[in-house]
This record gives structure tokens, C-alpha cells and sequence, in this order.
């Protein structure tokens, strides 16, 4: 393992069969984007996300994580923990517009790019397009470009899988890079706790702490019968991971899941008429992303989470993709109109369409029943 850069295609992981990947992060994206555009804020503790009772915070910049701050953390427990804390609503229009910058920039060294966010991507540069050879070089300049050209920093990682590469741009942030090479990443791999495993949250790995395993290295020593016996069909990628072993190829075209919009309220609501308006706003945000990604996707279902945080959720799926704006509304307040009255108040509904043209899962589904937090 190296945080320097290397200048042949050994040191960056491309023996043999292996193939050149990087992982690409930027450093507290939204918060560093505030902080860019507004001077006043550089070198204080700042979180983008609402500072309303019921407000999480969708990233903090760094100097707001020394006080113990993370995304999607409550904003009342970011405000105890950091009373000097200072709030900035989320400009997505902004953060879109550079982070397609941002990807343009990856282009220009290879077509093999697979966004996984707006602020993360992973790049696949065994045959780049200027012929420099070296992926650590490239991750190099790539870095340099986005800094010149945003004012930003990002991390990276430089490795010979996607897995291995992820875990990399993790390990020397904020603007920093980590190269994993040929032969290293099952050494990498035991020293670090499951949590950094992409897929593990919270209850993975307090489940993991249960059965004794708090490292690769003890994730490694379970045999596949164990391993599929306490975590069914996520054994396969444990067993693998453990490793430092990924197959996956970087998809240029990776397609989305699912587009849709939530608005967790200030108060819990149990008034019929009140949700109707609130789902109104909400289907027009979700349909202008719909149309704004240019895809259609055939089951639409309506999320209310319960004061008490149980969740509730209705769903309708059709034979052919939803048509219009129209009919995607209908189908919303179809559910909604399922489901009143309420038997008790609601502290958030959203509205997903899912289903989407060309769907696919590669992605490992989460370890011990964690939801993943996604942009929607």
C-alpha cells in the first residue's frame, strides 16, 4: 500500500489480467461547494440539510466532523455535538452542474466512467484514452484538473478492482490519494474494521461483533458454509471481499434504481387534505427528475414513515411504463387515498418510481437488513 504515486504499470495494479480502476471522491462535496462560494465560511464548521427539528444533515465539511458531525445525522444532534454549527440549505441545481463538469473531466481519459453519485465515480483507464499508462498518473492529474478547474479537492483510490479502489479513496482523505497494488489487497483488506466494507452498515456489523468478527482478517478466517449459514445470499461477497477479490466491470451506463422525492415534516401531519398538498409537491419534484434523466419506469410507490419511525408503504406496478405526469399523479394519490385515514400521524412521505428502462442490480444489497442512503 502506497500514497505515492508510481510511474509503471505494475505499481498501478495492471499485472496480468488486472485492470486499472479508480475511484474517484470528492471531499465533503456540498459543504466544500458552499464554503468555495461563500468565503465567510472557509475553515468553519458548516452542514448542508435542514435545521429544522426534523432536519438530517446531508454532508458537513471537515472541520464539523471533528466534533463528531456525519451525514445523515439528525440536525438537532449535529447542533449539540457542534453548537457553532452553521446550516446551508442544499443547492442540488448547483451541485449538478459541477459535478457534470467534473465528469466531462474524467472523460477526457477514458469513456469508462460509472457515476455513483454526483460526487463519486469510479473509472476504468487500462486503455486511456492519451496513452499515459500509469493510473496513478492519471489519478494524479485528474485530481490537479478538478481543482483548477471547481476550486475543489478530491480523494482517489487506484486500484486493480472496483472494490479494493473504493476502499482506497477512503483512506487518506480529505485530498488525498492511496494506491493498492498487485498482491496487496488481501493484507489491505484484514486490517480494517467490516464497517469500511462497502454494504456493511450499523446493524451488519454489530451482528458481525456477535459472532466475533470485527476485522477482514476475522471475516476471512469464516468459512463459506459459516458465512452462508448467518448472511445467506451476501456470503458470496463476503467471502470474496474478505479477500480483496471484486470481478465486477465498471459500467459505463449504470442505470438508476429508482428517481423519487420525501419531505420529512417539522411536525408529525395526520391530515388527509394536508398530504394531498404535500404529495402534489412532491410528485412535481420527482417528475421534473423523471424527465430530467430522459427514462420511464412502471411501479410508482408511495413511503409514509410514522412517528414511532415503522414504516408504511403502498405500491402499483403496470403492465407498461408510467406515461405522463398525469398518470403518474393519479397512481400517487391512488396510494394515499389507500392508506386514509391515518391510523396514527406521519413524520415523512415520499413518492419513488422505480422499475426504470434498462434496470439492473449489481450492487451488493446490504449486510444485516441496513438500509443504504441514497439521493433519490
Amino acid at each position: 500500500m502506497s500514497d505515492s504515486a508510481a510511474g509503471n504499470d505494475q505499481d498501478d495494479g495492471s499485472g496480468p489480467g488486472l485492470r486499472k480502476i479508480i475511484h474517484v471522491d470528492m471531499d465533503a462535496f456540498y459543504a466544500s461547494v458552499e464554503q468555495r462560494d461563500d468565503p465567510s465560511l472557509r475553515g468553519k464548521p458548516v452542514a448542508v440539510g435542514g435545521d429544522g427539528p426534523r432536519g438530517v444533515l446531508s454532508t458537513c465539511s471537515y472541520e464539523a466532523r471533528r466534533f463528531g458531525c456525519r451525514s445523515a445525522m439528525p440536525s438537532v444532534t449535529a447542533r449539540r455535538l457542534c453548537p457553532d454549527l452553521i446550516f446551508r440549505r442544499p443547492r442540488f441545481a448547483v451541485y449538478t452542474a459541477i459535478s457534470r463538469q467534473i465528469r466531462a473531466i474524467f472523460r477526457d481519459y477514458t469513456p469508462h466512467v460509472e457515476p455513483l453519485s454526483l460526487d463519486e465515480a469510479f473509472l476504468d483507464v487500462t486503455e486511456d484514452m492519451k496513452g499515459i499508462g500509469s493510473a496513478t498518473r492519471i489519478a494524479e492529474l485528474i485530481r490537479a484538473r478538478i481543482r483548477a478547474e471547481t476550486g475543489l479537492t478530491a480523494s482517489a483510490g487506484v486500484s486493480y478492482n472496483k472494490f479494493l479502489a473504493k476502499l482506497a479513496s477512503d483512506q487518506n482523505k480529505p485530498d488525498g490519494l492511496c494506491l493498492i497494488r498487485p498482491g496487496e489487497g488481501a493484507a489491505f483488506v484484514a486490517v480494517l474494521p467490516v464497517r469500511r466494507f462497502f454494504g456493511i452498515g450499523p446493524r451488519g456489523a454489530e451482528k458481525m461483533a456477535a459472532l466475533g468478527i470485527a476485522t477482514g482478517a476475522d471475516l476471512a478466517a469464516c468459512d463459506i458454509i459459516f458465512l452462508r449459514t448467518h448472511f445467506g445470499s451476501q456470503a458470496d461477497y463476503l467471502y470474496r471481499a474478505a479477500r480483496g477479490i471484486d470481478l465486477r466491470r465498471v459500467k459505463a451506463h449504470r442505470p438508476r434504481k429508482s428517481l423519487g422525492a420525501e419531505r420529512t415534516f417539522d411536525k408529525d401531519i395526520s391530515s388527509g387534505s394536508t398530504l394531498r398538498e404535500v404529495l402534489e409537491r412532491i410528485i412535481a419534484i420527482t417528475w421534473d427528475r423523471i424527465e430530467a434523466g430522459g427514462t420511464r419506469g412502471r411501479t410508482v410507490t408511495l413511503k409514509l414513515k410514522h412517528a414511532d419511525f415503522s414504516n408504511l408503504t403502498r405500491a402499483r406496478s403496470l403492465a407498461q411504463p408510467v406515461a405522463d405526469r398525469a398518470q403518474f399523479a393519479a397512481i400517487g394519490h391512488a396510494l394515499l387515498d389507500e392508506v386514509l385515514p391515518l391510523a396514527q400521524p406521519v413524520r415523512l412521505l415520499g413518492l419513488i418510481l422505480s422499475q426504470l428502462d434498462g434496470e439492473e442490480d449489481a450492487t451488493p444489497a446490504p449486510v444485516g437488513g441496513d438500509a443504504q442512503l441514497s439521493l433519490l
